[in-house]
């Protein structure tokens, strides 16, 4: 039994092996080489492909092949909102085993190894891409897109004025790269082209539906000193400032209607091409020019209301309808006066030009015209003493001793020579 005791165990026994029968004497170090060879061959300063195996507030945890995982800070996916367990994710060996043994991984260094090429990509094959709005900057807004910082002009942000830039400071949005300067790596995005995009797609479609002549509603969206644009649901058209009213004379669009008013028109004209709308207000009623021409004949006289006077003459509202015009010396009146603002009175009407709408008036002539009395016929023509008959004359010089001669011009008389 002492002997026994003295017995040292076998320091290579492999219990294993004497458990199964197994006669294969396999070493450690081949052990190892062996499960060394299951795993993906890594190596440093490299980009590779890892699972998402493990997501809390701090930290993302990923799994890329190799004997353990890499811890990467939740930071560097911040402009990923919708990440999930079980994505792929981009990954930058930065070392494989750190004092502790751990795996160091980077997203963010990843993303930048390839984010030149990609973002130049995406401007060639006009992506649309996301990026995350880090913070405001002068002019604009810094995003990260593929880990560059870039530039969004406060005017790129949206198709309408943005008041207050800090609304949208955190936010993951999608834009468009629209330039890039490749000496100084600078980029600059858009979010207002998507949109534009979207909104010239939307008028592509409306433009498509309409018809010439069709009537619409629609909503005055800005006014000019030429005319009034009109919002139709996603496409604008110009009324000009002529096509407003038949009969009102308009010197600014702003006298007939006001922003954000509704409004009815006629489609006139189409360009779908340059995708263009001219419209019509007055279209929707007949032409009243037609109707004044058998009316306002010259030498007709009608009632007017004087409505505005200025140097050159005024501007009168005739009852039957349109307005005309009378200068100056056609407004005195048959005492004198000069016609005031707001008087009725009588006028002919001296011209009418339909063509121009052109109606010139008078209230002088009304009364003028009146006091001149047509031209008299000739009277007839009164013998002068010298045509009287030259008996006159021959009488006056004649004698009590021309008897011969008295008697003879008596017998021419009662001949009648």
């Amino acid at each position: 039994m002492s002997d026994l005791k003295n017995v040292q165990p076998l320091s290579d026994f492999n219990w294993d092996e004497f458990e199964n029968g197994s006669k294969a004497n396999v070493s450690k170090e081949e052990l190892e080489k062996a499960y060394d060879e299951t795993l993906n061959k890594v190596s440093e300063h490299q980009v590779v492909d890892g699972k998402v195996i493990s997501i809390d507030k701090k930290e993302v945890v990923v799994n890329i092949g190799y004997k353990s995982d890499g811890v990467i800070p939740a930071s560097e996916f911040r402009y990923n909102p919708d990440l999930k367990i079980g994505d792929v994710v981009e990954v930058y060996v930065e070392n494989q085993e750190d004092k502790k043994g751990q795996l160091l991984l980077s997203h963010k260094k990843a993303r930048l190894s390839k984010s030149w090429e990609r973002v130049n990509a995406a401007l060639d094959n006009e992506e649309v891409i996301q990026g995350y709005i880090k913070c405001r900057t002068k002019g604009g807004m810094i995003v990260d897109v593929f880990g560059i910082e870039a530039f969004l002009p406060g005017s790129q942000i949206d198709v309408h004025p943005i008041r207050d830039y800090d609304v949208f400071v955190g936010k993951t949005m999608e834009f468009k790269v629209v330039k890039i300067n490749q000496e100084f790596r600078n980029v600059v995005v858009s979010h207002k082209a998507l949109i534009e995009a979207e909104l010239e797609a939307q008028k592509k479609e409306i433009i498509s539906k309409l018809e010439k002549g069709q009537i619409l509603e629609g909503t005055v969206k800005n006014i000019t000193s030429y005319g009034v644009f009109v919002d139709l649901g996603g496409v604008d058209g110009l009324i000009h400032i002529s096509d407003l009213s038949w009969t009102k004379k308009v010197k600014h669009p702003s006298e007939f209607t006001q922003v954000g008013a509704e409004i009815d028109v006629v489609v006139l004209e189409i360009d779908k091409e340059n995708r263009r709308l001219s419209l019509g207000h007055k279209q929707l009623e007949e032409n009243p020019w037609d109707t004044y021409e058998t009316i306002y004949t010259p030498g007709s006289i009608h009632t007017g209301k004087i409505t505005e006077i200025m140097d050159k003459g005024a501007v009168i509202t005739l009852n039957e309808g349109g307005e005309g015009f009378a200068t100056p010396k056609h407004l005195v009146k048959e005492d004198g006066s000069q016609a005031q603002p707001g008087e009725e009175l009588q006028f002919k009407v001296i011209e009418f030009v339909k063509e121009t709408k052109r109606i010139i008036l008078s209230h002088s002539r009304t009364f003028e015209d009146v006091k001149e009395e047509p031209k008299k016929a000739p009277r007839a023509k009164k013998a002068k003493k010298e045509d009287a008959p030259v008996i006159n004359n021959v009488a006056a010089g004649t004698t009590l001793g021309d008897i011969d001669a008295l008697a003879e011009l008596k017998a021419k008389m009662e001949k009648g020579e």
